[in-house]
């Protein structure tokens, strides 16, 4: 392991903190997260701490419709905001030393270190310390999320008496009487409704306010002094939302005394009979039985298979192969696919910005991920979860005004409703319809799973391309049809008129759903009857579409020889990004909104994302003379924006320039580009790091159903290897700077194309 500026150690499989800083916990809690797609954890003390904490525990999918908070109100506006909720504390581990807290905040810390190994997917932290009355101790905390089973969390908590005697009073407690910090109105979002004990197992079932979610909190503990058990004392119910269960125990210099305690969350499911309480004490008679070196064991199993598939291998490079592991097992700990009713927050388990709720990063960046390291079943999961939702998107598109079967899918969602509290991007950020549509073809074209577009597919795009069809408006003026009054990708330009990447995407979209309901008309007639019926399809529709398709204004300078962002970006005066002070940075911190939108600064990748998504549409170029216009307007304020312009620099050959941002991307949490780590990691953008790497210097995109690579490694790296899957079966990838290896684990022909041949 080797130090660097940064905070933390780099190391190609763990990330360590070897200091204790009461200004960076907040930031640590983020980076040390941990979590398995069903619920996850900001690396919070289990035991009190009275200094600055962001504490957080996450159910997936169990949220509150936290009411909208503006002076003033739209037709169409949503009238709530949804959040995840912080859910009740399974960690809680109350200590007294000699009647004194152990309490970080207010003792002599004299070592710490903690760790996350990926490898294995546990955290462990180690202090020494000395509390006030004199007495030093010695922490050792291991602690995981299991992969093996979705409501099971696992805490190994030892203490070792260093310098005398002393008696200790160990309190594992459960507690629902959490509040989350992003509250618009401080509401109660819990309801406690029945508390649960006894020697072995305590349970409180909460239920959410409003939404009804309902929770079994659960824990159950075992103490061993020298590996002795100690039996506990009576259990006691500390108030209406907490229950403790208490150990009090002398221990002698030099000896050790070992908490075990496991909990989690049981959420109710309609199709389960069983009630929670049952449910957890399963959960617990079936694990209580095992060791904690055990359950460890099935973890450190579970993840190996994991990092089997997914793992990126990066030689010669140790920052790089650190920040991509960090990401991928970010990734991995959001989301596993197992229930399509989940999704992928910009924050997953990590915080609580943008509500833990689903916008256009799941379809725009995260899918690849998931499709091309997993089993097919979850990246279509993520697929259906907007086609369960589709009823609520043509709802969202009729309060705006849309009919005929319209949809427009939410900006933020948690169960298909907008709860988008900006109208810049509420109303405006409609480009999110095209990257759901965009998802589809890209899993079918990766997958060649066309049965997905014929069972469900195909009711989405057409929905959306009803929504373009209406969106659309023709300009006499221009003799074309346009679209006005929009917010792109570029969040620092709002309320413009024919962005071009919305009427991009949105002609290409009525292109696309045309081919596909065609495609089913011909070779599958009994679906499109089905199809139609159920859509009250009519072919005259096509009749709009075509003449849409034929003559959509997308906004060109000659002089430039670029497509140009909006109607009015030239009208901007052209200052580039590096003539900015410092202290401006970043703008959306230190500039009026007025300022900011005034200004010709771009805060992520706009046109330079649909020259990414339709790469095979463009000459190289066509490509060049786009990026070396707008890269220099780019602050990259957006983590979604630095991979892309990484991709779009390794297809130009501009390696240097594709690694610099590669490392902004992947280290982006690791070194705290955006000054917010404290809020919790940006997952959604991890997704977008790995495209970088499998995309960028690994070259591969698929063109006319082929999949191309190019070899174009930083001169940093000796070799890099990965495997994807293709077709369902896992190609692996071995790229140096004298060979490129390519492995197929399969008995079927691949054609891949390399460098063009």
């Amino acid at each position: 392991m080797k130090k660097t500026n940064n905070y933390f150690v780099v190391d190609p499989w763990k990330i360590v903190e070897t200091k204790f800083d009461k200004n960076r916990v907040k930031y640590s809690e983020s980076i040390f997260s941990i979590g398995n797609g069903y619920m996850g954890q900001r690396a919070n003390f289990e035991e009190d701490y009275s200094g600055d904490t962001f504490q957080g525990s996450y159910i997936g999918g169990v949220y509150y419709p936290d009411k909208t908070k503006v002076g003033w109100w739209k037709i169409g506006y949503p009238e709530y905001f949804a959040k995840v909720l912080n859910a009740p504390n399974w960690i809680g581990v109350s200590i007294k030393v000699n009647e004194e807290s152990l309490d970080l905040n207010k003792c002599n810390v004299k070592n710490f270190q903690r760790e996350l190994d990926m490898q294995k997917g546990v955290y462990k932290r180690k202090v020494q310390l000395i509390l006030k009355n004199g007495i030093e101790l010695s922490v050792e905390v291991t602690r995981f999320i299991s992969l093996n089973e979705n409501s099971l969390g696992a805490i190994e908590y030892k203490i070792l008496a260093i310098n005398n005697n002393c008696q200790i009073l160990i309190e594992p407690y459960i507690d629902s009487n959490i509040i989350n910090e992003d509250s618009n109105w401080d509401d109660s979002f819990w309801k406690i409704e029945s508390l649960k004990k006894t020697k072995l197992f305590s349970a409180i079932i909460s239920k959410t306010n409003k939404t009804k979610f309902e929770v079994c909190t659960y824990m159950a503990n075992k103490l061993f002094y020298e590996k002795k058990a100690v039996d506990p004392l009576p259990i006691s119910i500390k108030s209406k939302s907490k229950i403790s269960q208490s150990f009090k125990i002398n221990i002698k210099k030099g000896k050790i005394l070992t908490l075990n305690k496991i909990g989690g969350y049981i959420k109710a499911k309609e199709n389960i009979s069983k009630n929670l309480i049952d449910q957890a004490k399963e959960i617990v008679d079936k694990y209580l039985k095992f060791d904690f070196d055990d359950l460890l064991k099935i973890q450190i199993e579970s993840w190996k298979k994991i990092w089997d598939v997914s793992d990126v291998k990066i030689d010669g490079d140790v920052n790089a192969q650190q920040a991509i592991r960090f990401n991928i097992f970010h990734l991995n700990q959001t989301y596993s696919g197992k229930d399509p009713e989940l999704n992928i927050g910009p924050k997953g388990f990590t915080g609580e910005k943008y509500g833990g709720s689903t916008y256009w990063d799941t379809e725009a960046f995260c899918l690849p991920f998931y499709m091309l390291t997993k089993k097919q079943s979850v990246s279509k999961n993520l697929l259906k979860y907007r086609y369960f939702q589709l009823d609520k998107a043509i709802e969202n598109a009729k309060k705006l005004g849309f009919d005929k079967g319209a949809a427009l899918f939410p900006m933020v969602t948690m169960n298909g409703e907008e709860c988008h509290n900006e109208w810049e991007i509420t109303f405006e950020e409609i480009h999110r319809n095209g990257a759901i549509a965009y998802a589809i073809y890209n899993y079918v074209r990766f997958t060649n799973d066309f049965n997905y577009i014929n069972e469900m597919g195909i009711e989405v795009l057409i929905a959306i391309s009803r929504f373009w069809a209406q969106r659309f408006s023709f300009s006499n003026d221009k003799n074309k049809y346009v679209i006005l009054g929009v917010t792109g990708p570029n969040e620092y330009e709002n309320n413009v008129n024919n962005n071009w990447y919305t009427n991009y995407i949105a002609r290409w979209c009525l292109i696309f759903t045309k081919k596909q309901i065609i495609k089913i008309q011909n070779f599958y007639p009994n679906d499109f009857s089905r199809i139609a019926k159920k859509t009250n399809w009519n072919l005259n529709e096509f009749k709009l579409w075509d003449k849409i398709i034929k003559n959509t204004y997308l906004p060109y300078s000659n002089e430039k020889e670029v497509f140009l962002q909006q109607d009015g970006f030239l009208d901007k005066e052209l200052i580039k990004a590096n003539k900015l002070k410092l202290t401006d940075r970043p703008i959306n911190q230190n500039w009026s909104w007025d300022r900011i939108l005034r200004s010709v600064f771009i805060k992520q990748a706009d046109v330079l994302q649909g020259f990414y998504f339709f790469s095979e549409d463009f000459s190289l170029d066509e490509l060049k003379k786009n990026y070396e216009f707008y890269e220099p307007f780019t602050l990259h304020e957006s983590s979604l924006s630095p991979s892309i312009h990484s991709i779009l620099s390794s297809r130009l050959g501009l390696i240097d320039d594709a690694y610099h941002l590669y490392l902004q991307t992947s280290r982006l949490d690791l070194d705290d580009y955006n000054q917010e780590l404290d809020e919790g990691l940006h997952i959604t953008s991890m997704a977008g790091t790995w495209l970088a790497i499998i995309e960028g210097f690994a070259g591969m995109k698929i063109n006319d159903d082929t999949i191309h690579f190019k070899n174009n490694l930083p001169d940093k790296w000796k070799s890099l290897s990965f495997k994807i899957y293709v077709r369902g079966s896992l190609l692996q990838i071995n790229l140096s700077k004298i060979h490129n290896n390519y492995i197929w684990e399969d008995k079927s022909t691949l054609k891949i194309i390399i460098k063009g041949k």
